[in-house]
């Protein structure tokens, strides 16, 4: 196995790869949503417990920090001019200072269709009953590889999704969307319009969990990050170095940065409610002195096993696909042989996995990555 600078095993896709029954994944949410399961993964051997446990297992004076985006029904189907299907999922609504025209109505999206459809061509768009919603103009190919398609929409974007679009379930979940993924596959929090997947460890949270974890002296903040699509597009290549990742744009007010250095000077922790919160401070902290900055900007920050975290002490979040990004995340973050360990636990436990599925908390490793 190839070694690294400091002298440890340097790991490959391979490595993060497990053998997960399909029958574990999980298709629909809980009846409720704290009513999923909590792998305490903190201590050898975990502990398997309910997710409304979660405010006894935190500590008076600790701080909560959420992502508050907001899922956007991204999905839209319908039709080429000249009549072949289409689906789009939109990626990204631009702000009129990024758009070409200004208007407030241009999008990224990701198209599948049979042939790639050229630029100043026309999408009809169906709504939800299947009739003809809206016409789309298509401005040409966009996107950091050229791989997605800068769209014109007739009117306000968020507006014309809500209407006619479909919740953006991912790949693994196999039902068309309903009414109850419009209302569960968003956290009870969502503020923010503009992700396209849920920052999902956090859909376990009702009003019961806050209140409870308010009296228990644990504050809260937020970020926001817009989850994009690429979150489960699959690592190609088995030298993990060479993987790139998709932007996501983040935003962290200057009031969570203040919480933050509060709770560091009090003796509290930061917990990360999910891998995307974790995402958004542990960008704003990549300068070179370490200090969050706050404000606005994208992130491509792409964490493995080796990586040195400034902010978060603590993690909560669900269990992730085999070979992925998130995979190798929690693994920097906990440790590889220990994440190995919990998955292995929660599959003999038959705890269900990904987005609709159960969540774990994890402490940060104070050892080696490995």
């Amino acid at each position: 196995m190839p070694v690294a600078s400091d002298g440890a095993p340097r790991l490959a896709l391979a490595d993060f790869d497990f053998a997960l029954p399909s029958e574990l994944i999980a298709q629909h949410p809980a009846d409720e949503r704290s009513a999923s399961r909590l792998l305490d993964g903190r201590s050898a051997p975990p502990v398997d417990r309910a997710f409304r446990e979660l405010p006894a297992l935190l500590q008076p004076g600790d701080l909560l920090v959420f992502n508050d985006t907001r899922v956007i029904k991204a999905r839209l189907r319908g039709f080429k001019a000249s009549g072949g299907a289409v689906e789009a999922l939109v990626e990204r609504v631009l702000p009129p200072a990024l758009e070409a025209h200004g208007a407030g109505r241009e999008v990224w999206a990701h198209l599948r269709a049979s042939k790639s459809p050229r630029p100043g061509s026309t999408l009809r768009f169906s709504a939800r009953d299947g009739n003809a919603a809206f016409e789309a103009e298509v401005l040409g190919r966009c996107g950091p590889d050229g791989g997605l398609f800068h769209l014109r929409f007739p009117s306000d974007p968020y507006a014309l999704l809500e209407r006619h679009g479909h919740v953006p379930l991912p790949p693994y979940i196999e039902h068309t969307d309903d009414a109850d993924d419009e209302r569960r596959y968003q956290t009870v929090f969502a503020r923010a319009p503009g992700a396209v997947a849920a920052p999902t460890a956090a859909l376990h949270f009702d009003d019961a969990v806050l209140a409870a974890l308010a009296a228990r002296g644990v504050a809260s903040a937020a970020v926001t990050l817009h989850v994009g699509a690429g979150t489960f597009l699959p690592v190609r290549v088995d030298d993990i170095d060479r993987h790139r990742m998709h932007t996501e744009w983040f935003e962290l007010p200057e009031a969570t940065a203040e919480a933050i250095v509060r709770t560091r000077a009090a003796g509290g922790r930061i917990v990360a409610i999910g891998t995307t919160t974790l995402r958004a401070l542990e960008s704003a902290a990549r300068g070179g002195d370490g200090r969050l900055q706050t404000g606005a900007r994208e992130t491509d920050i792409f964490i493995t096993p080796g990586f040195e975290f400034r902010v978060v002490d603590v993690l909560l979040t669900n269990f992730h696909l085999p070979k992925s990004t998130l995979l190798m995340l929690v693994s920097a973050f906990a440790g590889f042989e220990r994440i190995r360990a919990l998955y292995a636990h929660a599959i003999a436990e038959r705890y269900r996995f990904f987005s609709y599925g159960d969540a774990m908390l994890l402490e940060r490793s104070r050892g080696p990555s490995r």
